[in-house]
């Protein structure tokens, strides 16, 4: 399985938040913007956090919103949003946050296939400074390696 396209409408640059949940909130207007999911699938991500802590702050400076794939989910699909200012999400050793991606899915399965995908682009140590440098959408999917 390949990561799926991230329109433009996905990707969120230099977005300036006071919070983690802001910044949560931030990547769901992008997955509502691209036609991804629901405007209450932010409040799931939230919610998701709040009950089960930072798991989502999966590496130094990268958090991974998501929630269980449910009806708030139009279509498979990644959000990117870069923080002009890095956020903490309560993780002992991987905040501050600069990137936040968000992951909307239908099915279990598709799940963990896209989270094994996006774990293997970032074993390149660069990834997310190149994430949180980027300027551009063009930047965001050269780095991600996925099409428009």
């Amino acid at each position: 399985m390949s990561l799926p396209a991230v329109p433009a409408e996905a990707i969120l640059l230099g977005v300036r938040v006071d919070d983690w949940r802001e910044a949560v909130r931030a990547a769901g207007s992008a997955l509502t913007a691209a036609g991804i999911a629901d405007p209450s699938y932010a409040d799931e991500m939230i919610r998701m956090i709040e009950e089960h802590g930072p798991y989502v702050v999966i590496a130094p400076g990268l958090a991974l919103a998501h929630a269980r794939p449910g009806p708030e989910v139009r279509e498979d699909g990644i959000a990117v949003v870069t923080l002009a200012t890095p956020v903490d999400f309560g993780h002992p050793y991987n905040d501050p946050v600069s990137v936040v991606l968000a992951l909307a899915v239908h099915a279990s399965d598709t799940h963990v296939a896209l989270v094994a995908e996006l774990a293997n682009l970032f074993n390149d140590s660069t990834a997310i400074a190149d994430l949180a440098a980027a300027k551009s959408f063009d930047d965001v999917q050269r780095i991600l390696g996925v099409p428009a």
